[in-house]
């Protein structure tokens, strides 16, 4: 069976929106297909906000959640692979579910286009 990540991240995010909160994501930075603006992680980690105000296009796929934002001015196109992602919380509260560390799938980019995706565009 695939992993059930991407599928509760999804779930998750709607969640937490739904019930009018901010929706946050933890990401281990260590792999190299992660792709954040430079000096944003801390320790090897990454906290982003994917508040529908604060980013754009956002795309949750079964591989990937990869959305566009501003740093300092600057727009930047995010990239975060499922297997990065640690956790999924609401700001306010710390509702949400954190995830253990993982190696990324070895057959990632095959299975990239498969599966849902929820894609929030504005």
């Amino acid at each position: 069976m695939t992993s059930s990540k991407p599928y509760l991240v999804r779930a998750l995010y709607e969640w937490i929106l739904d019930n009018d909160n901010t929706p946050y994501i933890l990401v281990d930075t260590s792999s190299d297909r992660v792709s954040i603006p430079e000096g944003i992680a801390n320790d090897g980690k990454v906290v982003l906000n994917l508040s529908p105000a604060a980013i754009h296009n956002l795309e949750m796929t079964n591989t990937e959640v990869s959305f566009s934002a501003r740093f300092n001015g600057v727009a930047e196109e995010i990239f975060v692979p499922v297997s990065s992602l640690l956790a999924i919380y609401a700001r306010e509260n710390g509702e949400g579910m954190m995830f253990p560390v993982e190696d990324a799938p070895a057959d990632d980019e095959s299975r990239r286009t498969s599966g849902p995706t929820l894609k929030v565009v504005k």
